[in-house]
């Protein structure tokens, strides 16, 4: 998927809505348990109930790798029913250099079909480029996090005189590697306030947004902080969307949130975009 396709997606649903697929056995309504592969089951409901209303699906792979061979093939099973005009990420977190970057590439690229991966920068350039050489896919990669770690190395001052943060480094030199055709950055929402200065670095970048709903952030904040002419925002929403309810109801439930989330993503994109 090319951004204008994703732009024109955005446009077409008034949402720039990714559903995050953190799907935990443990929190499955009960009712499903019954059922021959209650991950995947809980996964096609909540996608048949929010495709219209969100362009992207971000599973986090975490829950499925530690589910053993089953989470894999209920990973498989989900991206199957994931409409193929709804963009796919593949939230794993990876970094590495080599052959082992290029076989990760491989893995989340061909074999399972992702549009996008989340990368780690820490390795630098040769951990990040063996992402980068299949046209049509992305790297989203790790700028700004929401977790309170993120001030243990991303937001070090860097002792040049110049007043920049790491993570700034991170910005300037990694869009160097790779067109705002082929990279994004995940920024988190509770980061709101640096926003600016990540647009002035990086101002045709998709942005990866997570953190809004229950981590606290806010989308009105980020929106109008980091919203560019072509929207360059992509929210993530998780657990306030899937897990709205963990009754029979649940897929009803998550509609009802991410369409309360839509109805203000179309208000912010009909006043900051949409001229």
């Amino acid at each position: 998927m090319t951004r204008e396709q994703l732009f024109e997606q955005i446009l077409q649903k008034k949402s720039y809505l990714c559903v995050g697929l953190d799907t935990d056995p443990k929190k499955l309504p009960q009712h499903l348990l019954d059922t021959e592969d209650p991950v995947f089951e809980f996964n096609r409901q909540i996608i048949e109930a929010t495709a219209d209303l969100c362009v992207a699906y971000k599973p986090n792979i975490a829950f499925y790798e530690a589910q053993g061979p089953q989470g894999w093939i209920s990973l498989q099973k989900t991206l199957q029913v994931i409409p193929r005009n709804i963009f796919t990420i593949a939230d794993a977190k990876r970094g590495d250099i080599g052959n082992t970057s290029e076989l990760y590439a491989r893995a989340f690229f061909d074999t399972m079909q992702f549009d996008s991966v989340t990368v780690a920068p820490y390795m630098g350039a040769d951990s990040v480029k063996p992402f980068l050489v299949q046209e049509g896919k992305w790297v989203i990669l790790l700028a700004l996090t929401s977790n309170a770690g993120s001030q243990d190395f991303q937001m070090l001052r860097l002792k040049d005189g110049n007043e920049e943060y790491l993570f700034e480094q991170v910005l300037r030199t990694s869009a160097t590697w790779a067109t705002a055709d082929q990279m994004m950055y995940v920024v988190g929402a509770t980061q709101a306030e640096y926003v600016q200065r990540v647009r002035k670095l990086v101002p045709n970048h998709f942005l990866l947004v997570p953190g809004v709903g229950a981590q606290g952030g806010s989308l009105e904040d980020i929106s109008r902080l980091g919203m560019n002419q072509q929207c360059g925002l992509l929210v993530n929403s998780a657990r306030g969307i899937i897990y709205a309810s963990s009754g029979r109801d649940f897929a009803e439930k998550a509609r009802e949130a991410a369409l309360a989330v839509q109805r203000e993503m179309e208000a912010l994109l009909e006043e900051l975009v949409v001229k």
